[in-house]
């Protein structure tokens, strides 16, 4: 499937369309480069999924844990942008966030390709040379 953001002001509208197709999985792995928008939008998922804390990239912590106020859902938001080395993963118990049946949307997870559940669903952001970005999953 793909999702058309064309500003800013439309990515609410493009969270509402990714969360009504998300189907049974639970780790969503955001692929793009840098600037592309993972962040960003995430947050709108977030959002969407009744998450009403301050969302913010979990560059330092690794892992920030958010709870949606309308489903009492837990949501994991993962970014791996700073790991050296897969085993810095491992010590952080990767396998009770990904396999605790809690949503876990994952930025930078090429740098854990090995690591990533089967079942994983792959999102792509990229960014049109006019500013457009095009969710793929």
């Amino acid at each position: 499937m793909e999702i058309k953001i064309n500003n800013l002001e439309s990515i609410r509208e493009a969270a509402k369309q990714f969360v009504a197709n998300m189907g049974e999985s639970n780790v969503f792995a955001f692929y793009g480069k840098m600037g592309a928008g993972k962040t960003t939008f995430i947050k709108a998922v977030c959002e969407e999924l009744g998450v009403e804390d301050v969302i913010t990239s979990p560059t330092f912590a690794i892992v920030n844990e958010y709870r949606s106020e309308t489903t009492d859902e837990l949501i994991y938001h993962f970014d791996f942008y700073r790991i050296k080395k897969v085993e810095e993963v491992y010590d952080m118990g990767y396998e009770d966030y990904f396999y605790c049946g809690a949503l876990c949307f994952l930025e930078w997870p090429e740098l854990i390709e090995d690591l990533l559940p089967q079942d994983a669903t792959k999102v792509t952001i990229s960014e049109q040379e006019d500013g457009v970005r095009i969710i793929s999953f």
